[in-house]
């Protein structure tokens, strides 16, 4: 293989790396509520209240679930690769299904809108859903998140009646861009990712529809 061949494969992976880093399921609640406290009516809202329920949801979606891991990893001595083997998944999945029926309750506590719920709500499916299919076959939790963002965009543009297909359009492409990262670095096979994303579809149009 030549040099130019090696060096255009290496910042390939370069950039899936930095794409599955930033592309992480579990921000995808908080980027939500950072997007709707700023750019729909609750940015009227007062500043120290917005960064109360921002600070409770890092706490309950990105600490907690990653402070949860690190004691499993610590008490049965799993190294990280081990955590996430496939008959060990279950357990980094349900530390954060339980995180995340916690911040639904701090919500419903709160009385925040409905539709800022259900964000936590598709997150909670998505996470339930991917515990019973591990079960029989691995399935990418990168490719989950992204298509719950699809899954989102659809139901928020059917209950709210706006075109949604620009918004579509760059979340297809930002789903395929992740899928592809996920498969490049050799972590997903094509329907692993395949098989997360229509988890991931579902689970948002449902979460958002019947919240």
């Amino acid at each position: 293989m030549s040099k130019e061949k090696i060096r255009a494969l290496r910042l390939l992976i370069t950039g899936a790396r930095i794409l599955s880093g930033i592309f992480i399921p579990s921000f995808y609640p908080l980027v939500g509520f950072v997007i709707l406290l700023t750019a729909t009516y609750m940015s009227l809202l007062p500043w120290d209240f917005k960064l109360m329920v921002l600070a409770a949801v890092y706490i309950f979606t990105v600490a907690m679930p990653w402070f949860g891991q690190k004691a499993v990893q610590r008490i049965y001595g799993w190294t990280h690769h081990e955590m996430h083997m496939q008959h060990n998944r279950a357990t980094a999945y349900i530390i954060k299904i339980v995180c995340y029926i916690c911040c639904l309750m701090f919500c419903r506590n709160m009385n925040l809108p409905s539709f800022m719920g259900a964000i936590i709500s598709v997150s909670l499916l998505v996470n339930c859903s991917c515990v019973i299919f591990n079960i029989w076959h691995h399935v990418s939790a990168h490719s989950a998140g992204t298509g719950a963002i699809i899954g989102c965009i659809f139901a928020y543009s059917t209950i709210f009646h706006f075109n949604p297909l620009w918004w579509l359009c760059a979340s297809i492409l930002l789903s395929g861009a992740v899928m592809s990262s996920r498969m490049l670095l050799r972590g997903h096979t094509l329907s692993e990712v395949l098989g997360g994303t229509y988890i991931g579809i579902c689970c948002g149009i449902i979460g958002i529809i019947f919240s």
